[in-house]
């Protein structure tokens, strides 16, 4: 029997949890886990299956979220956008006065420079063309580090971006991510984006994740780092057991939102 109370919109919610989790999952173990009759959970999955968030198999189901392809950066920034504005609001808490603050391209980090539009006391450097927008009118002296331009990110990456980057150290850096994998790789879509954000990550004295948990358990097309670089992930809440062993294993804080 389902739990007292519990609605479907709140199981299909712990179900999508459990496969960022494990990526494949067998009835028995969900069944427990929910504690819901069998009857009930494949119910749940022929529903989610219709909606195209996962994909049933003999005995279980299994994400279809295991690799990303990467929207526009109009559909990103309009995803969870209340969650966004949570991580953004707990990642000033890092930011002090003097600081020289890096911003990263992603669409949560975006929510974090609209934050800073007041800051007139720090120095912000950035490769996203939105993030150089939102603070051109007001707020902190912005330096965009140069680079081929990516357009659908809105960020300046590749090799080219070094030569700014080798004459600066930031005192912390937010960076956004398209996917994390339990092995703890930190992915994105596209290889010379990769390569700016390692070498942010090499250049700053520490690095803040800034990630919603939708992110957790996907994988994508290059490496750009490892839970081992991050000093403090910043999330939405709610991730599973497994991942926060996982975050703190390596090494970083974690902060949910």
């Amino acid at each position: 029997m389902a739990r007292n109370g519990q609605l479907p919109v709140e199981r299909w919610e712990r179900i999508r949890d459990a496969l960022r989790e494990a990526r494949i999952l067998r009835v028995g173990d969900l069944c427990r886990r929910l504690a819901i009759s069998e009857a009930t959970l494949r119910r749940d999955l022929r529903a989610l299956e219709q909606r195209g968030e996962l994909r049933r198999v003999h005995g279980g189901a299994v994400s279809v979220e295991s690799r990303l392809e990467e929207p526009g950066f109009e559909d990103k920034a309009g995803r969870a956008a209340r969650e966004k504005a949570r991580i953004a609001a707990a990642a000033l808490q890092h930011i002090s006065g003097g600081m020289t603050v890096y911003l990263d391209g992603g669409s949560t980090v975006l929510a974090l420079a609209r934050a800073l539009r007041a800051r007139a006391d720090i120095v912000v450097v950035t490769n996203s063309l939105r993030a150089a927008v939102e603070l051109a009118g007001q707020g902190p002296r912005t330096m965009l580090i140069g680079g081929e331009l990516r357009r659908l990110s809105q960020t300046l990456v590749g090799p080219l971006t070094r030569h700014v980057l080798d004459v600066l150290q930031m005192d912390i850096a937010f960076m956004g991510a398209m996917g994390i994998g339990a092995d703890g790789e930190i992915t994105t879509t596209d290889p010379a984006e990769a390569f700016t954000k390692e070498w942010v990550m090499r250049r700053s004295a520490r690095v803040v994740l800034l990630v919603d948990r939708s992110k957790f358990g996907k994988v994508s097309f290059a490496r750009a780092g490892h839970l081992r670089d991050v000093d403090v992930l910043i999330t939405d809440g709610r991730l599973g057991p497994a991942w926060t062993r996982r975050i703190r294993a390596a090494g970083a804080t974690l902060v949910m939102a």
